[in-house]
């Protein structure tokens, strides 16, 4: 399937609000609810299914049927998945709900769910940068993104593989087999010839490498409408040199699908300009990953180790935001935890449901 172009909603940069996901609980034995991801996991004890698409991108808690005359108060749930390193840059597994403070917008908020659980189902899209660039190392990155899908799946778990540079291409839906995914991480190919003109689509005018473009299309045409953990995997020296969107534009669209990017940041120094690590730490930050540097072929596989320990070490944290208002507004959120000498990453805010 080729994607090679953005559409007029991407032109017009109208993102729609993307609120979060029901907070998650343990297991998903129960028949999938119409209109969610067939593999997305329950809510947590005593909160309602999701039952419409509608519900599924709008996600919120319903109190029961009251006398007439009364308010009804609808309340957004919040997800937060946090992983904690010490100053060692090793994962601190042993924290306990008691240990963590959330914060939104300075207004502490109650946790009201939490669990270390590490295998609850992942929905992820790894990007391979292949301009030209990347002439270099692609053999290697194909290599090691091939292992990778092999030890991150476990079940319940899918994956797409995308491919860009002055196109972007979708090379793999969402599949559960890492064998699927291997071959299709095996068929990107350089591609630094040119721009690309498709009858119907926009034209790619002038060429270059459509790193925002492909973010901002993995997060607003494919994990957006996913349930549960979502992550990018993205393998670039963070350059980007021809897209439509801005880098603005591509981490609205993340956080708004509830997605945390992750970035193997492949340093050429023949080949970059300079400004590639700042865009790496920008994405990474504001959506609750981490930038891995990579300068050689063998850094390629501790680098793919690393990312996998982060995907599978993950506490999961739900509130009820106190702020009630559906005024789709961007709210700031702030992790704490009470242990010291520790580092937390996890996403800096989320959109707020629309009125």
């Amino acid at each position: 399937m080729r994607m090679t172009s953005l559409t007029a909603a991407i032109l017009a940069l109208s993102l729609a609000a993307y609120p979060l996901a029901n907070a998650i609980a343990r297991g998903a034995s129960a028949a999938p609810a119409q209109g969610t991801s067939p593999r997305g996991p329950l809510p947590p004890p005593g909160t309602p299914r999701n039952t419409t698409a509608e519900q599924q991108e709008a996600p919120q808690e319903q109190e029961p049927p009251q006398a007439a005359g009364t308010i009804q108060v609808q309340t957004t749930v919040v997800n937060v998945f946090a992983t904690v390193r010490d100053k060692h840059n090793g994962i601190v597994g042993d924290l306990t709900k008691d240990d963590f403070k959330i914060y939104e917008d300075g207004a502490e908020q109650k946790v009201a769910y939490f669990t270390k659980e590490v295998d609850l189902p992942l929905s992820m899209a790894i990007l391979m940068d292949t301009s030209g660039s990347m002439q270099e190392i692609l053999n290697a990155e194909q290599d090691a993104a091939s292992r990778f899908v092999h030890e991150v799946m476990h079940k319940k778990d899918e994956a797409l593989v995308m491919s860009f540079d002055t196109d972007v291409n979708l090379l793999a839906d969402f599949s559960e087999d890492p064998g699927v995914l291997a071959r299709a991480i095996r068929r990107a190919t350089i591609n630094a010839a040119g721009p690309v003109m498709t009858p119907g689509t926009v034209p790619m005018t002038g060429g270059g490498t459509n790193l925002y473009d492909a973010v901002y299309l993995a997060c607003h045409d494919e994990l957006a409408s996913e349930a549960g953990r979502k992550a990018i995997v993205l393998l670039t020296d963070a350059e980007d040199t021809g897209s439509k969107l801005t880098e603005s534009d591509a981490i609205e669209a993340a956080q708004r699908a509830d997605s945390v990017i992750h970035i193997l940041l492949i340093s050429d120094p023949g080949a970059t300009a300079g400004y590639g690590p700042g865009v790496a730490s920008h994405m990474t930050q504001d959506t609750g990953g981490r930038v891995v540097n990579v300068r050689n072929e063998k850094g390629l596989e501790k680098a793919f180790d690393e990312i996998t320990e982060e995907l599978r070490s993950q506490y999961v944290l739900g509130y009820s935001s106190t702020n009630t208002k559906r005024d789709g507004t961007f709210r700031k959120i702030k992790v704490e935890v009470s242990r010291p000498d520790v580092k937390v990453l996890a996403r800096r805010g989320y959109y707020a449901p629309g009125g």
